[in-house]
């Protein structure tokens, strides 16, 4: 008679490959029920994100225009908010950067859009298409901002 505690046994730990195929069908049922939620959740992010971004914005030209007595004009747009005007007599009273950064893109990648002057006593629009790029839409394709007349 062998003794128990001599005696070498084998033991193979591990998945079968059925057992690894069930665990894969349950994290794909997972994923496609908790991913369009998700999925919501970050397209309704980039619209207060871009919200936020021309509200902060808006702040930085009602500053600007405290130095200028204006608001940029349509061609000068919204790279004065970082970069000095070219006129000389601007120049001089330009107290910017009135931005950290050069004015970035909306989060979908679009440049924000500038005109001068506003609609509704508004007196310029700033607006980002949303996320189709293109002006109209509606739920995350519409615009966001303050539009321009229709």
């Amino acid at each position: 008679m062998k003794n128990k505690d001599t005696t070498a046994r084998t033991i193979q730990a591990g998945f079968t490959l059925l057992e690894m195929l069930v665990v894969l069908v349950i994290i794909g049922l997972l994923a496609g029920l908790v991913g369009p939620r998700l999925f919501s959740k970050v397209d309704e992010s980039k619209v207060k994100a871009a919200e936020v971004q021309i509200k902060m914005f808006k702040g930085a030209l009602e500053t600007m225009r405290m130095d200028l007595s204006r608001f940029p004009t349509e061609q000068e747009g919204l790279s004065m908010l970082f970069s000095p005007p070219a006129d000389q007599n601007l120049k001089s009273r330009w107290r910017g950067p009135y931005l950290d950064e050069k004015v970035p893109a909306d989060p979908w990648g679009n440049p924000y859009q500038y005109s001068f002057p506003g609609s509704e006593g508004q007196p310029f629009a700033l607006y980002s298409f949303g996320a189709d790029g293109k002006s109209g839409g509606q739920g995350i394709d519409a615009d966001v901002g303050y539009l321009p007349p229709q």
